[in-house]
């Protein structure tokens, strides 16, 4: 792996740390603004061009997949 690929994995492993924790606190606190600001913006993130240039991920799909997670990890 080249230090660019390590710098782009990186890039997108935050990013979905990120995207989790928005998610836990906008499904705790739906009313609340900012978390679901936090929520748009990470996902937006995901279908950017810039997310595209880092990797093959497909967003959408990642995108689903963690909001799954967070569901069981919230309703546990």
């Amino acid at each position: 792996m080249t230090p660019y690929q390590a710098l782009a994995n990186a890039i997108v492993e935050l990013a979905v740390k990120d995207y989790k924790k928005a998610l836990k606190q906008h499904y705790r606190f739906p009313d609340n603004e900012d978390y679901a600001a936090e929520v748009n913006s990470v996902e937006r993130f995901f279908h950017s061009g810039w997310y595209g240039m880092l990797t093959d991920l497909d967003g959408e799909y990642l995108i689903t997949g963690v909001r799954r997670m967070v569901r069981k990890e919230v309703a546990a």
